[in-house]
């Protein structure tokens, strides 16, 4: 299926890598979101799950790894061309994780890459949608812990 102009949704995956209250973000090297900062993420592959799907993106877009993941949300990411058209359409399901180790380097479709703090989200174009599910990680890596304890 064509990521352009789709006869049907795409499932996106995201994974929000959370080191302190530090947050990796990744430069956008092509479209949707070209130049962009968000989260590390791209398409689910046929016969993936999602999981799956997650540390691979994180993996070749960061080259990072982590251990364990907990779904923090979804979001509809819905792009029009200029006739008003669905140029992209993505129902993408967010991870969340706790950094584990090693150094982040850009791969893949990853044009650039920062560990940012919230507060500095504004500096970085962070979009509303992106912050919104950074809170909801936090929560569920936060839920997590106090269920271990």
């Amino acid at each position: 299926m064509s990521r352009e102009f789709p006869a049907a949704p795409r499932v996106g995956i995201g994974v929000v890598v959370l080191r302190g209250e530090a947050v990796l973000l990744i430069r956008r090297g092509r479209p949707p979101g070209l130049g962009q900062w968000s989260l590390p993420g791209g398409g689910q592959e046929l016969g993936e799950t999602a999981e799956a799907a997650a540390r691979r993106e994180l993996r070749e877009e960061t080259g990072l790894t982590v251990g364990a993941m907990v779904l923090a949300g979804y979001a509809d990411q819905i792009h029009h061309d200029a006739e008003g058209r669905v140029q992209f359409h993505y129902t993408v399901l967010d991870f969340a994780a706790r950094y584990q180790g090693g150094e982040a380097r850009c791969g893949d479709d990853a044009a650039d890459l920062a560990w940012v703090m919230p507060a500095d989200f504004a500096a970085y174009g962070v979009t509303p949608a992106v912050q919104r599910m950074v809170g909801q990680a936090q929560q569920a890596i936060r839920h997590i812990h106090d269920e271990l304890i």
